[in-house]
């Protein structure tokens, strides 16, 4: 066993220089050597008979598994003999004529972990009579493996193995043209050091295969995603509404002067836009309450509905949103002609917020910016996947267009103020909740009844509001409604004006969705019958 061991060592020391001549024509005698760096040495002499020329042509980019390519290269190429060899991006081409030729060439990308793989006859233009191989590595093989035959046929070699003296041979008769010889050598770990090279396959498929770069490109992605989630979940949780304790001092109340007070002027309509984001029917019903209450309408019974005049001109002190909805409440002119009225008042009422420093502008550019990102990745998935490849590059950029337009509308729209006064607001609504009319004085009482009434309909405390008043023996006088108006009715005038809007939003929601004349109806929907 050691005499073995030690003629091995010796014949792969042996330089790869002159290989056994032919002895019969038209046949080839190679010898393949492993050396310590990983590159394989090859030497062939091959016999043409006279009169004959012999091509060979060999792919350097041959398929494997999963929708890969394995890339050889050729270097350091000599010719002895009559005809050339060439090397190019794509394969290795010799073309000889009569005569014993040597062809001498260095291998790189045969060996892949543990296994040496080189093909020893393929694409040759004429038969191949006989062949035979042998080869030499620093250590002897643990298992040798051939195959002969007709591309991607799994026919055995005539011969393969491991002969006494460590030496690895392998030979092969009546080759066909076109037929392929390839001979794999698997070596104990660690022999030589590994120069396999695989890339994707030059297909949609191999386009997709997931690579160094892309797997890095995968792995900054996770990391951003993980890092921008810890950043909106920091930020929502930072901004987290805290309700004031019970008895603290975010409450309506009422001035030395008698002149009532809300916490940091907010309007009865911001309700929603600091509790919801966006503004809904109630908050519309609580300006049109709190514009009554303030004197810039009047409000009237008359055959059984509301009548909504004019009692004071809009000035500088309404915002832009009470403006809308003072004209709306104007050209209606009732509660019932404002079922018919659609009042969008939701960015003039988010622009106000904005300009208290209560919410942070809608982060539409972000949105809008990933909308684009989306298109841009899927553009750039398609150009890679008919190009280069690495198209899951495009699909990355897709996804963070995605993440992009999510983290929009995750981040929390309120500013620092405006979660401050998110709580004052909820405390002002256990406030109205728990409202005790007893502790003010008479002139107290008919201020703050009307004063908070708006806020009770947007906080939806309206009930415990109305009930805490009309409990009282005298309930206070409503000062902004024609006739003696009890806080019950107060309280049901402000639920029809809720009541209306809701209504006229609904109508809206359903005309948006009503097919408009000449057009397909909807799927299901039978066809109406012909006059008779």
């Amino acid at each position: 066993m050691l005499a073995a061991a030690a003629l091995a060592l010796f014949l792969a020391a042996a330089p790869v220089d002159q290989p056994p001549l032919p002895t019969l024509p038209q046949s080839a005698e190679i010898q393949l050597k492993l050396e310590r760096d990983g590159s394989l040495s090859v030497a062939e002499a091959i016999s043409v008979p006279n009169g004959v020329t012999m091509d060979r042509r060999v792919a350097l980019r041959v398929a494997a598994p999963h929708h890969r390519d394995r890339l050889y290269q050729v270097r350091d190429v000599v010719l002895e003999g009559s005809g050339t060899a060439s090397v190019d991006k794509d394969a290795f081409t010799v073309h000889l004529t009569s005569g014993t030729s040597i062809l001498r060439y260095t291998v790189d990308g045969a060996v892949d972990g543990d296994r040496v793989t080189w093909e020893l006859a393929g694409g040759w233009s004429a038969e191949l009579k006989f062949l035979r191989a042998s080869f030499a590595a620093p250590k002897i093989p643990t298992a040798v493996d051939c195959l002969a035959g007709p591309p991607d046929s799994d026919f055995p070699c005539g011969a393969a193995q491991i002969d006494h003296a460590g030496l690895t041979r392998f030979s092969q008769q009546n080759l066909a043209a076109g037929q392929r010889m390839t001979a794999t050598v698997e070596l104990p770990a660690g022999t030589v050091p590994a120069n396999a090279v695989v890339v994707p396959a030059a297909t949609i498929a191999g386009a997709f295969v997931l690579t160094a770069p892309v797997g890095w490109a995968w792995a900054g992605f996770g990391a951003l995603l993980l890092l921008t989630a810890a950043l909106v979940w920091r930020a929502r949780r930072r901004f987290h509404v805290k309700v004031p304790p019970p008895g603290g001092r975010f409450h309506v109340k009422v001035t030395e002067g008698g002149e009532f007070e809300s916490p940091e002027g907010v309007l009865p309509g911001h309700a929603g836009v600091l509790l919801h984001g966006r503004a809904g029917p109630a908050d519309l019903a609580a300006t049109v309450l709190d514009l009554a209450v303030r004197n810039y309408l009047w409000v009237s019974a008359e055959d059984g509905d509301w009548r909504l005049t004019r009692r004071n001109p809009p000035d500088e002190h309404l915002t832009a949103f009470e403006r809308a909805v003072f004209e709306a409440a104007e050209d209606a002119g009732t509660v019932a002609g404002l079922r018919r009225s659609v009042v969008d008042i939701d960015d003039a009422l988010y622009a106000d917020a904005v300009r208290r420093g209560w919410v942070a502008r809608k982060p539409r550019r972000l949105s809008r910016a990933g909308i684009r990102v989306v298109f841009y990745g899927l553009f750039l998935t398609v150009l890679l996947a008919l190009t280069v490849g690495y198209a899951q590059l495009g699909v990355i950029l897709v996804l963070a267009g995605v993440a992009a337009v999510a983290t929009s509308a995750a981040l929390p729209a309120r500013r620092r103020a405006g979660t401050d006064l998110t709580g004052r607001l909820l405390g002002v609504a256990e406030a109205l909740a728990s409202a005790k009319p007893k502790d003010l004085t008479k002139p107290q009482r008919e201020l703050v009844f009307s004063r908070g009434l708006p806020y009770a309909s947007a906080l939806g405390e309206l009930a415990p509001w109305v009930a805490a008043f009309a409990a009282l023996p005298h309930p206070p006088r409503v000062y902004w409604h024609a006739g003696d108006v009890t806080p019950d009715q107060a309280g049901s005038f402000a639920t029809a004006l809720a009541g209306a809007f809701a209504g006229a939003r609904r109508a809206h929601l359903l005309d948006t969705a009503r097919p408009r004349p000449g057009s397909d109806p909807p799927a299901g929907t039978p066809e109406p019958a012909p006059p008779s």
